[in-house]
C-alpha cells in the first residue's frame, strides 16, 4: 500500500471523532521553568508502505533512518540468536547474550562447545526489540565471527562485557561479529531494508531510547484522552477510532496504533514539531502538541499544519 501525505489549506475541520466531553489537555509533568505560551506549527506525514525489500524504510526527516534505528535496537538489546553453519552443512541457530562497542560491533561469550559448531566465519546474529506489546522492530547483523588476537582489545572487550554483565569471563571465549551488512525490519511480516556496514557504523541509537519506554507507558496510562484528540485533530480520518496507543517515541515524534470500531487497525506517524534530543524536549514537544490539539478542536484557533492523510494498515 503506498501512504502518501498531502496538505491542506488552513481551515477549521470538523471533528471525526466524538468525544464524550471535552477536557483540557492533562499534561505530563516534570520540573522546568514556568510554561511560555508558543506558536506552533507542526508538519504531520507518514512514511510509504515498503513494497518490496530495496524499497527503501523510514527515509524521511520526521523518521530515524534504518540504520539507527538498528544501532537503537542493539543498544537495548543484550540477547539474539547466532547462526552458524555447521560441519553437517545446516545452519545452527542458538541463543546468545552480546554488547556492543562504541560503533555497534557485537560481543558475544562463546562456549567452547558452541565454537566448535561453526565451520565457517559467516555467520548472523538476530535482534529484536519489543515495543509496547505491539511491534517487534528487528535487525539481522550478518559478518565475520572471530576471535580478537590483540591482547589490549580483548582486555578491552572483557571490560566491557563485566560492565554490561557483572561476570568476569574467560578472554579466550570473547569474540566480536565484523558487520558487513544489516537487515533492519519493522515488524514481523514486514519487507526490509539492507543497510551497508559503514552506514551502520556512522549512525548514532536515538537519544530518547534510555526512557522511551517510560515516556510511552506513561503517554498510554495518563493521557489516553490526548491521544484521541491527536486522532481529532492531526490525522485525517474517515472512521471512528475505538483505540489508540502510542507504540514509541524516539526524536523526530512518535508513532500510534489505532483501532477502529470496524476492528481494523492501522499505523501513524506523528512527527514533533522540532527535533528533541532529550526526555525534558520530548515531554515539552507533547505538552505543546497536546494544548494546541486542545485550542483546535474548542475551536479557539485554526489548524495551520499538513494533516496525515492516509495510515498503514496492519489488519
Amino acid at each position: 500500500m503506498l501512504l502518501q501525505t498531502q496538505s491542506l489549506t488552513p481551515h477549521f475541520l470538523p471533528p471525526l471523532i466524538p468525544f464524550k466531553s471535552i477536557t483540557k489537555p492533562q499534561f505530563i509533568h516534570f520540573n522546568q521553568t514556568p510554561p511560555r505560551k508558543f506558536s506552533l506549527k507542526c508538519s504531520l506525514s507518514v512514511v510509504s508502505d515498503p513494497t518490496t525489500a530495496s524499497t527503501p524504510v523510514g527515509v524521511s526527516n520526521d523518521k530515524p533512518f534504518p540504520a539507527e534505528v538498528s544501532r537503537t535496537i542493539m543498544e537495548l538489546s543484550s540477547s539474539g540468536t547466532l547462526s552458524m553453519l555447521t560441519s553437517n552443512g545446516w545452519p545452527l541457530g542458538v541463543g546468545v547474550r552480546f554488547t556492543i562497542d562504541d560503533e555497534g560491533t557485537p560481543v558475544l561469550c562463546l562456549s567452547q562447545s558452541c565454537k566448535k559448531l561453526s565451520v565457517d566465519k559467516k555467520s548472523s546474529l538476530h535482534v529484536q526489540l519489543e515495543q509496547c506489546g505491539l511491534r517487534t522492530p528487528q535487525c539481522t547483523i550478518q559478518g565475520s565471527l572471530d576471535r580478537p588476537e590483540d591482547l589490549n582489545i580483548l582486555m578491552r572487550l572483557h571490560s566491557m562485557w563485566k560492565k554490561r554483565f557483572g561476570e568476569e569471563v574467560d578472554k579466550n571465549l570473547i569474540h566480536v561479529i565484523t558487520v558487513e551488512r544489516v537487515l533492519q525490519m519493522e515488524d514481523f511480516e514486514e519487507d526490509g531494508i539492507w543497510v551497508s556496514s559503514s552506514d551502520y557504523t556512522n549512525a548514532r541509537p536515538d537519544p530518547l531510547r534510555d526512557f522511551a519506554e517510560k515516556i510511552v507507558n506513561e503517554i498510554n496510562a495518563n493521557n489516553m484522552e490526548d491521544l484521541y484528540r491527536f486522532c481529532n485533530v492531526y490525522v485525517d480520518l474517515d472512521f471512528q477510532v475505538s483505540e489508540a496507543k502510542m507504540i514509541w517515541v524516539d526524536r523526530l515524534g512518535f508513532d500510534m496504533r489505532l483501532c477502529s470500531t470496524q476492528n481494523n487497525v492501522f499505523d501513524v506517524r506523528i512527527p514533533f514539531p522540532r527535533e528533541v534530543t532529550d526526555e525534558k524536549g520530548a515531554k515539552s514537544s507533547f505538552n505543546c502538541m497536546s494544548q494546541q490539539a486542545w485550542e483546535v478542536e474548542k475551536n479557539y484557533q485554526a489548524p495551520d499544519y499538513k494533516k496525515v492523510k492516509q495510515l498503514k494498515q496492519i489488519t
